[in-house]
């Protein structure tokens, strides 16, 4: 994801479409709030446990790339939490659910395409939903995450495509907005402007 002069948004962007016959279940803005942290409580669950497995398999870097998107995933959490509290403050978040990986190559065929859901179908949903309702706050978080879920799915690609021609690069995950970058020769974050040393490393 290349670093544009702005700061990317609903306005300044041009791919925030949702894709046509949409499967997601649009709610009120404070129900969507609600639904993406189940989704992503229960995303975050699957990871890590993919992380594991992929370790188990062989696969350090996959299993480091699984580990990086858990923790992204638990920052698109706390956005969004941090949105619903502000509604209805004594809204406790979802227990993770237990989850398991099975053979890695599948684990990321499967990570693809529920970041794939989420950036063209699910947050697309819920931004159209936050601006009919006015709600700003909502929009934000839900851009930053939509956003980051596109890199991650390609990353999940780029993993699947060189499963067996795996490098030594790390992965460094930005700590506001989620967003995941393969190698060091970045300066700052495309999503948010998060300089690069405040970025964690996988």
């Amino acid at each position: 994801m290349k670093v544009r002069d702005a700061i990317p948004t609903v306005e300044n962007s041009s791919n925030f479409n949702t894709v046509p016959d949409p499967i997601t279940k649009v709610g009120t803005t404070l129900e969507n709030l609600k639904a993406a942290v189940n989704g992503e409580t229960g995303a975050s669950a699957k990871y890590a446990a993919c992380a594991v497995a992929a370790k188990e398999q062989g696969f350090n870097q996959i299993s480091r790339l699984f580990e990086a998107t858990s923790a992204a995933e638990q920052i698109h959490i706390g956005l969004e939490m941090g949105v619903i509290n502000q509604i209805e403050p004594d809204y406790e978040r979802p227990a993770a659910p237990e989850a398991e990986g099975i053979q890695t190559d599948l684990n990321l065929i499967a990570g693809a395409l529920g970041e794939i859901y989420e950036t063209s179908d699910m947050y697309p949903s819920f931004i159209q939903k936050a601006l009919e309702e006015d709600e700003p706050k909502a929009v934000f978080v839900f851009t930053r995450a939509k956003l980051a879920e596109s890199v991650h799915a390609e990353l999940y690609m780029q993993a699947y495509n060189n499963i067996d021609a795996e490098d030594d690069e790390k992965y460094y995950l930005c700590p506001i907005c989620g967003y995941i970058h393969k190698g060091d020769d970045f300066e700052k974050c495309p999503i948010c402007f998060t300089a690069a040393d405040k970025f964690r490393a996988f």
